[in-house]
Formats: structure tokens, sequence, C-alpha cells
């Protein structure tokens, strides 16, 4: 039986520039990831926590360490439908419905339609989209088109949830409206979540821990506990451990900045 959910085993990834030299994104980066654990990499622009996350969901190859995904490498994971994707922005289909747009890894699948429609109804309730499954994107709000983002990634049943800072877009209110809707459907689902951000209120907010990226390339600075009590509501926001938290955090990621420029 396998300790941990993900194992990332010193990766390396690095890029042609256009000067003929190679940059360097990630080196020698080694994480475990616990099962049913809510983590969130947190660094700055350009850190390489999506290339992080790209690399856990078998999208690049690193040039040189290994992934274990429940003890599968990261390609046999991907084939077995391990992940499911959530990205910065929804990228949804403007011609197809909101039901044919979470339907549409369920088609690729070649599930039944009745099985596939009742898959779709049950994830679009989870997300507080029922009654909207005959709309189109442009019809929706950017929440809403966000929602059924993430419906789609759960349609597949996924044991890992690879978010790429899904809310940086979104308006505050909207945000924690969908921070809890993320955290009702973690609890629900027991889901794995890898959870990329650069807004340290929102890592520690939803995280187990948060990992803290340093830059140039990307190190693992720090990996702190969040010791807040679960389920986190509105009320955790105004805690005294709340924001002592996000001060070490802050004080974490600050030393990095100072340490680049």
């Amino acid at each position: 039986m396998y300790e941990y959910e993900i194992e990332l085993n010193n990766i390396r990834v690095s890029y042609n520039t256009s000067g003929n030299g190679r940059a360097e994104v990630l080196n020698n980066l080694s994480l475990e990831v616990r099962k049913s654990e809510f983590i969130s990499l947190l660094g700055p622009s350009g850190c390489g926590k999506t290339t992080l996350l790209r690399v856990i969901a078998n999208l690049i190859e690193p040039a040189s360490g290994s992934v274990q995904v429940a003890g599968l490498t990261a390609e046999e994971a991907r084939k077995r439908h391990k992940y499911g994707m959530v990205f910065q922005t929804p990228v949804l289909y403007e011609w197809r419905t909101v039901r044919q747009n979470v339907a549409l890894p369920l088609e690729m699948q070649k599930i039944p339609k009745a099985e596939r429609d009742a898959i779709v109804k049950r994830e679009l309730d989870a997300v507080d989209l029922g009654g909207h499954e005959d709309k189109f994107p442009h019809e929706l709000s950017g929440g809403m088109q966000q929602r059924v983002g993430i419906a789609r990634a759960l349609a597949i049943d996924p044991d890992i949830l690879l978010m790429d800072e899904p809310f940086s877009s979104l308006d505050e209110f909207t945000r924690l409206r969908l921070h809890e809707d993320l955290l009702n459907i973690w609890r629900k689902t027991n889901k794995t979540v890898v959870f990329v951000t650069h807004n340290i209120s929102e890592a520690v907010y939803l995280s187990d821990r948060v990992c803290v990226l340093s830059a140039n390339p990307a190190r693992i600075s720090a990996i702190i506990e969040v010791g807040l009590p679960r389920p986190r509501t509105e009320l955790t926001l105004g805690t005294m451990e709340y924001f002592e938290t996000i001060t070490k955090v802050r004080n974490i990621l600050k030393g990095n900045l100072d340490e680049n420029i």
C-alpha cells in the first residue's frame, strides 16, 4: 500500500530561452501529498507553481526525477483518469450548454447517455447549478462559469483535483462563495486537492498545508501546517489563529522575495 497519494522526487524542469540558453524552473523539488489532503502551492507569479501542477498532471515531462500517484506513474494515473483539472479560466465551449460542457469528458469515455445524464445532474446540483443546465456560457456570471468547470472536472470522479488559480479573476464576494462551495465538495467527496494560488489568505483558509515556493528556480522554502479547525466558515476569517497563520506565511514569502531582489 502506498504511503502518499502523490510523491514528487527530485523533479527538475527547464526551458530553452531566446538566447539559446536554458532557464531552470524547478530544481530537485520533492514533495509528498497525503490522501484526501487539501494542499496549496503558494508563491510569486512566475515561480513555477503551474509548472509543478502540470508535472503532476503528466502535461509536462520533467527532465529528471519521478512522479508517483497512488503507486502509479503520472502517465498511468492520467490514463486511468485519476485527475480532474480546473483551470484559471473555465475554458467552456460557447456553443455547448452547461449540461453539454459538463458531459464532454463523459462523452469522450463513451459513457451511456442515461448514466451520463445522471452524473451531470449530480455534479451540477453539487455546485448549486441545478436549473441552469440548458443555459449557454455567455448567459452565466464568471463565478457560475467557474462552477461549471469544477462540475466538469468532478464528472469523471477523479481521485485528485488539480486547481490552477481558479478564483483569481473573480471579485472578493464571489471568491468567498466559491471557497465555501469547494470546501463543501471536498468534505463530501474526500478528494485530494492540489491548489495553486498567489493569494495568502486564500491558501490559509482552504488548506491543510501551505507549500511556499521560492523563485529562480523554484524550491520549497517551507511547508506550513494550518491548524485552523474544520469546517471553516466566515467566523474563521475573524480568528486570531487565522491572522497569525497568514502573518507566518507572509513573512516566509517576503523572505523569499527579498532573497531574489
